[in-house]
């Protein structure tokens, strides 16, 4: 009982320093770009996430179950990011004018690196489990809640250092990459599968699931998945530059919020761990398209209230808006995944899964975080004075609210679902919960 306790600790603290890794820079990466006059690209940043995410997982993992180790891999690929991040953190600390291309480069590849680490994370907690004769479904879940903690702890660090302001953000999240590059290495071996059948490339990327799309519903609901997926890096990209930008507007210069976004962002991760609770009892009430109805209404919460909201007397409209954060987020990422692995067979649900992130988290984010720098660099940073860039910030949120409210409407009148088809058995509901956990995380997320 004792080493299982020992391993179950040790599995929740990698969790801790993977989430924590990119906790660091996340959600106040923008804010950093926006004071340093590269406010205008601040969108490419979050979007690259989305673009290396479609083919960097499938290819390190390809090597981690072929040839390399899971737990080597992993400690290697975090090598990688923290070094690239590194050398971006000293760019930018040792250089009088940071120039785009350096910096974006050098994230870029850091990021690149970084993004597979979180299935990697995941295999080599599932191995260590097996091995140990515990049950993942049961075991594992609680591990997981770890990585939430250390991606909250991060942004609090990053907050209360006001690291949030400068690129000592990125050196934070490099020495939890390293740290992390050690401790994994100490993780129960992972085996490889070298004498396995090879696949085709469309079997290893996951091309398979395409067929879905001959579905009607499936094929709107995918549809659907990528247009509500152009909300997720929104708030990521820009709610830190959007909040701070209080303290240049006289009334609000002296208020806790305009000093402390992320702390209060934080919030949006700490409702995001409450709302899965919720999950399995409304998909049993209201099925896959009240579900889904509820997520996408809140997201026109989640970015209405930051159109009228402010650090002073409106800040219970921020607030609301992170707590409603939970469930525009859960609700679409758990709960889409909950019924894609419901309504497919099963030689085709790990593909089918895929598909769904990369229409989402992928396909989706990435043309939403580029529309959203079109808009905000229109309304906002070609604005001179800090009260007109205020107005351009609430015309913005509400023009992405506006998004939301009609991509919700067109659901409701589009696609029909069959509730009882829909509600999954409380055993999927857990692995599933667990997979999209391990790509959804404030990309997602958390």
């Amino acid at each position: 009982m004792a080493k299982t306790h020992t391993l179950q600790a040790k599995l929740a603290l990698m969790n801790f320093l993977e989430f924590g890794v990119w906790g660091a820079y996340l959600i106040s990466l923008g804010n950093y770009l926006f004071r340093i006059g590269l406010e205008t690209q601040i969108g490419w940043f979050y979007t690259v996430q989305g673009i290396v995410s479609l083919f960097m997982p499938a290819i390190i993992g390809i090597l981690a179950d072929r040839w390399i180790q899971a737990q080597k891999m992993l400690s290697l690929c975090h090598i990688l990011a923290g070094c690239f991040m590194a050398a971006a953190g000293i760019y930018c600390l040792t250089s009088s004018q940071v120039e785009f291309g350096p910096l974006f480069t050098l994230y870029t590849l850091s990021v690149a690196f970084f993004m597979p680490t979180i299935g990697l994370a995941n295999s080599v907690a599932f191995n260590a489990l097996s091995r140990a004769g515990l049950d993942t479904i049961k075991h594992f879940p609680p591990i997981r809640v770890f990585g939430t903690i250390g991606f909250i702890c991060s942004m609090l660090f990053v907050n209360f250092t006001q690291f949030q302001t400068n690129a000592w953000q990125l050196i934070t999240s490099a020495t939890l990459s390293f740290v992390l590059a050690i401790y994994a290495l100490t993780m129960p071996a992972c085996p490889v599968k070298k004498g396995q059948k090879k696949s085709s490339i469309s079997e290893t990327f996951g091309l398979n699931a395409f067929k879905l799309f001959k579905q009607k519903r499936m094929a709107i609901f995918f549809i659907f998945s990528m247009l509500l997926g152009v909300s997720l890096q929104i708030t990521n990209s820009y709610g830190n530059t959007f909040i701070t930008s209080f303290e240049n507007i006289a009334e609000f210069a002296d208020t806790w919020g305009a000093h402390n976004a992320n702390a209060l962002i934080s919030l949006s991760q700490v409702s995001e761990t409450l709302c899965i609770l919720l999950i399995p009892f409304c998909l049993k009430r209201f099925g896959i398209k009240g579900v889904m109805l509820i997520s996408m209404f809140a997201w026109v919460l989640r970015f209405g209230f930051f159109g009228i909201g402010d650090t002073g007397s409106g800040l219970w409209l921020l607030i609301v808006s992170c707590i409603v954060y939970g469930v525009a987020f859960d609700f679409f990422n758990v709960s889409g995944g909950l019924y894609v692995d419901k309504v497919t067979t099963p030689d085709m649900r790990s593909s089918a899964q895929g598909l769904f992130m990369m229409m989402t988290n992928g396909i989706g984010a990435t043309v939403g975080t580029l529309c959203a720098q079109a808009v905000v660099n229109h309304y906002v940073f070609s604005q001179t004075t800090p009260e007109a860039q205020h107005a351009g910030w609430v015309t913005s949120w509400l023009i992405f609210a506006a998004y939301a409210l009609i991509v919700g409407v067109l659901f409701m009148l589009i696609f029909h679902d069959d509730k009882k088809e829909a509600a999954p058995s409380p055993q999927l509901e857990r692995e599933v919960i667990d997979n999209v956990n391990s790509g959804a995380d404030g990309m997602v997320n958390e």
